[in-house]
């Protein structure tokens, strides 16, 4: 019997969940749109609840599957599930990173941060605040003890120049490019939901050549599900591989 024919027989209990599937795939997209129209509060709700929908109708379609009356309709019943599997999964992507702290502001130098100037005013008055909390700060060096001043046996010109281009190469828009005061500011929009995150980075003179240190920061939300350690460990792993 084909695909077609055995999906024609699917009983109801098997057939209705595969249009709510299509439906959830369908609020998923408009809740990513609804995010990046400025309702990011509406929109991160509205995608919650669409993924967590779509969880339970792949979960259903999964226990369906393995009942051995349903043995011949396993093709029919995976086409239906089909829909709901990105909301799925961006549903287990965000609950991996549940485990993260609910913080928003991540350095390398937790004693001496860099500062914030040319962002300011993109980020407007709603946006997190950039004033330093020393909680924050203690709960960043339990979760994130890796983060660390990047150092370069470079001279200070040439190891600028290199964290600028680094900067570049990830696709972040450079705003303050500061060579005398020795400042990068640039903001990182994320994929899905066009979060902007800026980013400073400041470069000093060593005596052993140069040190650069980062601060990451999101403009809304309490947590970032640990998006701004990922973006610095990026840099730092492009800067320490000499790229």
């Amino acid at each position: 019997m084909s695909t077609a024919a055995t999906a024609g027989t699917l009983p109801a209990l098997l057939r209705w969940p595969g249009y709510l599937a299509w439906a959830f795939l369908t609020l998923v997209a408009l809740a990513v749109l609804t995010v990046r129209a400025g309702q990011w509060q509406q929109g991160l709700m509205l995608y919650a609840v669409a993924c967590l929908a779509s969880l339970l109708v792949l979960a259903w379609y999964a226990v369906a599957a393995l009942l051995p009356r349903n043995g011949s309709r396993r093709g029919a019943i995976a086409l239906r599930a089909l829909p709901a599997l990105p909301g799925a999964l961006l549903l287990v992507s965000a609950m991996a990173a549940r485990d993260v702290p609910p913080i928003h502001d991540i350095t390398t130098d937790l004693a001496d941060p860099p500062r914030f100037e040319a962002v300011r005013e993109a980020r407007g008055p709603e946006a997190n605040s950039l004033e330093l909390d020393p909680a924050v700060q203690a709960q960043q060096a339990q979760a994130y003890p890796d983060l660390d001043t990047l150092y370069s046996s470079a001279p200070y010109g040439e190891t600028f120049a290199r964290a600028e281009a680094i900067a570049r190469d990830l696709g972040w828009e450079v705003l303050r490019s500061d060579e005398n005061a020795g400042f990068i500011e640039a903001v990182d929009t994320t994929a899905i939901m066009a979060f902007k995150d800026d980013v400073v980075i400041r470069v000093r003179s060593d005596e052993d050549g140069s040190r650069v240190d980062l601060r990451s920061a999101s403009r809304v939300g309490v947590s970032d599900l640990g998006a701004n350690a990922a973006r610095i460990r990026a840099f730092a792993e492009r800067f320490g591989s000499g790229a």
